[in-house]
């Protein structure tokens, strides 16, 4: 330390910067924001806004009150695992006689490529899957199967982005962040919207996935670590344990509330203060809710916890389940880079990832069930498109895969008020297009919203002096076929 800075007050900036007491702060203002009844609906303002996650009454009644979305990065091929074709089969290595947009070209094939797996129906609906998913075949009754979504727009990138924000444009708020910033959150000691990332890697796009975009950046995911410890510097030092840091916190508090005094209406401030303040009280909330030893053996072994194929993936799902029971509106579970992404050696590829998948996937759906959960909580399985009825990679039989297809692929969703045994939707004969009942991203936004009591057309943000939301003026409606 020079002399100008032992002799000069100390700044908030370089306090907070020297701090050892771990993260967050307690600021009484915000503490006693949470005592008071329950916020209004976001709406255009004419004075700056405040913003928080205290819990919010949705305009009308609503089916589901969490979310948890399982994204399979990378498209599952959906005509090998929840769409059966048997011209494909039957016309297996002829050349396919329709269009077909490729997304590369240089290692495109026009023959046709039939599915390697056989597919038999499960329970009362009779819903037809792959043998590659046994698991999912078991909750059958339980879910809705969507065959016919489309985005249209052939890269990962830009699917992803009009699955994940509304739009095939970057840098817009994620699903998440409209949830809770319409919505809030139950919980005062846990983050409104998680985010559970592969140990592998992250997803295409990365930390733009769960990103708030244009939204205050309150609303942006907070990711829980793949490894343990799964939050990092949530414990103080045991010298700075117990009131020296309630003083520390008390401090700080008081220092954010006056700095904020002097710089209103910023949101990214306000969202620092909040974010410490959180800290500080996940101390012990979050460890609790992630610590996956205090479940059963049997739901261990419901999420295939024994078996190293699964344990990975079956212990995210059990922690996403822990984080809904305790009142977070909406988690996300994803896996790595290009995980479904299945351009060459699908014959290998493709029954690995659903060995990690499948059973913690179903297993989610059947614990959420027992529990009494599932009524209120919406379970989302899909990627951000499917794959093509030809040959991508013609080079031997072990090496083929499959090109991307945006214009029609599955997905299924279960509890929060979609029926249950039920099949929607049509592709093509190939499994190309989708031709019945299409559902496109803009529809699956608005039936969500609805399904939380919300109105895609409500609920909106200020930005450049013009009301924007998760729809942005596409077309979109609400599919009301899947409605319980």
């Amino acid at each position: 330390m020079n002399e100008t800075q032992a002799t000069r007050p100390t700044t908030r900036r370089e306090l907070l910067g020297a701090a050892t007491f771990g993260v967050g702060s307690v600021a009484l203002e915000w503490l006693l924001r949470g005592e008071q009844a329950t916020a209004a609906p976001p709406r255009p303002e004419l004075a700056p806004r405040t913003f928080d996650t205290l819990p919010k009454t949705p305009p009308r009644p609503a089916r589901a009150t969490a979310m948890i979305s399982l994204f399979m990065q990378g498209g599952p091929s959906a005509v090998d695992l929840c769409d059966p074709k048997p011209l494909l089969n039957k016309h297996h290595g002829e050349k396919f006689a329709g269009e077909i947009k490729y997304d590369n070209a240089a290692e495109a094939s026009a023959r046709i490529l039939g599915c390697p797996w056989k597919f038999q129906r499960h329970g009362e609906c009779g819903m037809e899957l792959s043998e590659l998913l046994p698991h999912l075949g078991e909750i059958a009754d339980d879910i809705t199967l969507i065959r016919s979504m489309r985005t249209g727009v052939n890269n990962h990138g830009q699917s992803i982005d009009a699955l994940n924000t509304g739009r095939p444009i970057s840098y817009r708020p994620s699903l998440g962040s409209w949830m809770t910033y319409g919505l809030g959150t139950e919980s005062r000691d846990l983050p409104a919207f998680v985010v559970l990332t592969d140990p592998d890697g992250l997803p295409v796009l990365g930390v733009q996935n769960w990103a708030n975009g244009w939204l205050p950046s309150l609303y942006q995911g907070t990711v829980v670590r793949p490894r343990e410890p799964r939050i990092l510097n949530l414990d103080p030092s045991a010298l700075h344990r117990g009131r020296p840091q309630e003083a520390y916190l008390e401090l700080l508090g008081e220092m954010n509330r006056e700095h904020l005094a002097r710089h209103p209406g910023e949101s990214d401030l306000e969202a620092r203060i909040a974010s410490y303040e959180l800290a500080a009280r996940m101390q012990s909330a979050a460890k609790e809710a992630v610590d996956i030893s205090q479940e059963s053996a049997a739901t261990h072994t419901l999420y295939g916890l024994d078996d190293p194929a699964t344990r990975d993936y079956g212990t995210r799902c059990l922690i996403a389940r822990r984080l809904v029971e305790r009142g977070v509106r909406f988690v996300q579970l994803y896996t790595r880079y290009q995980f479904w992404d299945h351009h060459g050696s699908i014959r290998t590829a493709l029954p690995a990832a659903c060995r990690k998948t499948d059973q913690p996937s179903a297993a989610l759906v059947r614990d959420l069930k027992q529990r009494g959960l599932l009524d209120t909580t919406l379970v989302h399985w899909g990627g951000e498109m499917g794959r093509l009825p030809v040959i991508q990679n013609d080079t031997g039989p072990d090496k083929v895969g499959r090109d991307h297809n945006t214009y029609g692929f599955s997905m299924w969703l279960a509890g929060g008020g979609v029926k249950a045994g039920m099949i929607h939707g049509e592709t093509d004969e190939w499994g190309h297009r989708a031709v019945k009942d299409v559902v496109t991203h803009s529809d699956y936004h608005a039936t969500l919203l609805h399904l939380f009591g919300l109105d895609h057309t409500q609920l909106t943000f200020v930005k450049n002096l013009r009301p924007q939301s998760l729809i942005d003026g596409q077309e979109a409606r609400v599919v009301s076929e899947l409605l319980a």
